[in-house]
């Protein structure tokens, strides 16, 4: 609630995977959750898919309200310099509408390209400071950080804001709690959502280490979404994922549905060796329970309980739905109300 003691309205978004079609395909879909009413699109930056900055300035070329942005966007294979010019030309594009969910989900990606990510803590401080420099137009020299620059880095372009929003996107407690001392928001993962109010005790006790008050934080709680039947599209993309990216999840997520690491052990092993089918298969209805599964409304219930929790913000991903365009038409028309009581 707000001071006045009013339920404060939830935003509401999208993610939107590469798994949902072409880039073409993804484009389409953001302009119809546009279309629907939704607050936010998202697009996944992640080594080896498609481009989110190409889908994001393709999407920034075709709508007119959405707040775009790229979410995974890593400190490794990016450096601040590219990652500024990106942030400020997707926002000359889009009319001062881009953000940026800077950080990692988890660090296997970075790993398999040779990367140690020993040092994310510092190396993402580093280069949040870094970006937000640079949009300032000033000049951002580093000596001592993770990045060795000479003493005429700055943009060779006017942005059009100095302060496009940028959120860490970040898992376990320290890149959280940093998140809530740096970021202009926090982008946790919400698997399942029920898990949120741990995550947003780190996030609120990083804000207070940094003298910010835990509204000054925006926390965008990243849920998967599947609305279709056990058997449709919608269940089986939404079982690929679970035997996918499961693994990766943390502990403490996982323990709010009694699961564990090691519940995924063999999922893993058979992920790893290619036989996702077999992984798929092993797949249980608890696992399943990672994803907001089922209605529109029942999705919708289980998100406005992450409300007392300090989430401000919901960005669903994911299958979506076994038809990916009627689960965003559902999503603007059934749980963004819910999420805006007037």
């Amino acid at each position: 609630m707000d001071e006045g003691g009013t339920v404060a309205p939830m935003r509401v978004g999208v993610r939107l995977i590469q798994y949902l079609g072409s880039p073409a395909e993804v484009v389409d879909l953001a302009i119809h959750a546009e279309a629907c009413g939704l607050d936010e699109v998202w697009v996944p930056h992640d080594p080896f898919m498609t481009s989110a900055w190409a889908v994001t300035s393709a999407i920034a070329a075709r709508t007119e309200r959405v707040t775009i942005g790229s979410i995974g966007t890593n400190p490794y294979t990016t450096d601040p310099s590219e990652i500024a010019a990106y942030l400020a030309t997707l926002d000359l594009l889009s009319h001062g509408r881009a953000a940026l969910g800077l950080g990692l989900h988890t660090d296997e990606m970075v790993r398999w390209l040779g990367y140690d990510p020993g040092d994310l803590t510092q190396r993402l401080r580093s280069s949040v400071a870094t970006v937000q420099a640079l949009l300032r137009g000033e000049v951002a020299t580093e000596h001592n950080g993770p990045y060795a620059w000479a003493d005429d880095c700055r943009l060779r372009f006017d942005p059009l804001r100095p302060d496009p929003p940028i959120y860490v996107a970040g898992f376990g407690a320290e890149l959280l709690r940093l998140g809530g001392a740096i970021g202009d928001g926090v982008m946790p993962m919400a698997t399942p959502p029920e898990s949120v109010t741990a995550l947003t005790a780190d996030i609120q006790a990083g804000a207070a280490s940094a003298g910010r008050a835990s509204g000054d934080v925006d926390v965008i709680a990243c849920a998967w979404l599947s609305i279709g039947a056990p058997d449709g599209p919608a269940a089986h993309r939404l079982r690929q994922m679970v035997a996918t990216f499961g693994p990766y999840l943390e502990e403490r997520a996982l323990a709010t549905l009694g699961l564990e690491c090691a519940d995924f052990s063999e999922i893993r092993r058979l992920v790893d060796a290619g036989r996702l089918d077999a992984a798929v298969a092993l797949v249980t209805p608890e696992m399943l329970r990672l994803a907001l599964v089922g209605t529109a409304e029942e999705a919708g219930e289980r998100i406005l309980a992450l409300r007392d929790a300090g989430v401000t913000n919901v960005s669903l991903g994911g299958a979506l739905g076994d038809d990916p365009r009627e689960a965003i038409r559902l999503v603007g028309e059934v749980i963004a109300p819910m999420c805006r009581p007037h």
